[in-house]
């Protein structure tokens, strides 16, 4: 029987009936200072003990198995089956089994849970600014959709806590990696904070993508991972930091 979950922790507002999802805060884990204290991820310099009890505290909550990726904010999707041993070099996930579960660890970047109709399917994405921009988000669900046989306008799909429009100052590489010309005027999503810098809304982006790629169903995204210290981790506020994750899975048949 799965455990219960820690009481900060989110979860979507979606209509979802089999499918189970979360994503995780600081709250509830072993870690010390700064990794205090549900740091989720090895090799960051945390007492290796101390993320072995945070990953099994999510495992016996989610009463699954998560398959930890090797994220390297590109567009790769992997299919999970039963378990296997190894990290998958992957920015998503999708499943169509009960029993494991399609996780991503971040700490800014943005997580994108997706459920398919009828519990036929989920999957997870990690998108930064590179990986977005590149088409995790519409590579995941073209994938989701092939696995399940549903359209795009089908599947529920809800975002995590990231880097928030106030925080994520961005250069003129990130206008031109969304195609945009940085000596014109700003396109949508990008506010010109100084010269040759702009504030970037990244759930923006990502909805705007997602729509375009057809989906409608939408939620989540209003949560700031560099504003709220004491709940989330965040990379570019702290540099040295532990790392969260967001979890989807199909509840047992």
């Amino acid at each position: 029987m799965a455990g219960a979950a820690h009481p900060d922790w989110l979860r979507p507002d979606w209509a979802a009936p089999g499918i189970g999802a979360l994503m995780t805060t600081r709250a509830g884990g072993a870690s010390r200072e700064p990794f205090d204290s549900l740091n989720l991820k090895a090799g960051l310099g945390d007492d290796d003990e101390a993320v072995a009890v945070n990953q099994a505290r999510l495992r016996d909550v989610i009463g699954a198995e998560p398959v930890w990726l090797d994220q390297v904010h590109g567009r790769t999707v992997v299919r999970l089956g039963a378990p296997e041993p190894g990290r998958p070099c992957a920015d998503a996930s999708l499943s169509t089994e009960p029993g494991v579960a399609c996780v991503v660890q971040v700490a800014d970047c943005l997580p994108v849970l997706y459920a398919a109709p009828g519990a036929r399917g989920v999957a997870a994405a990690h998108a930064g600014w590179r990986g977005l921009a590149a088409g995790v988000l519409e590579t995941t669900l073209d994938a989701l959709c092939e696995a399940t046989g549903c359209a795009p306008h089908e599947v529920q799909v809800w975002l995590g806590a990231c880097i928030g429009p106030r925080r994520f100052e961005v250069g003129a590489d990130v206008l031109e990696a969304f195609g945009a010309d940085p000596g014109s005027a700003a396109p949508p999503r990008f506010v010109p904070e100084r010269p040759g810098k702009w504030l970037a809304d990244l759930p923006g982006l990502a909805r705007d993508r997602l729509a375009a790629a057809g989906v409608r169903a939408v939620s989540g995204g209003q949560w700031c991972t560099v504003e709220d210290r004491s709940r989330f981790f965040s990379f570019r506020r702290d540099g040295r930091t532990g790392r969260m994750a967001a979890a989807v899975w199909l509840e047992p048949r």
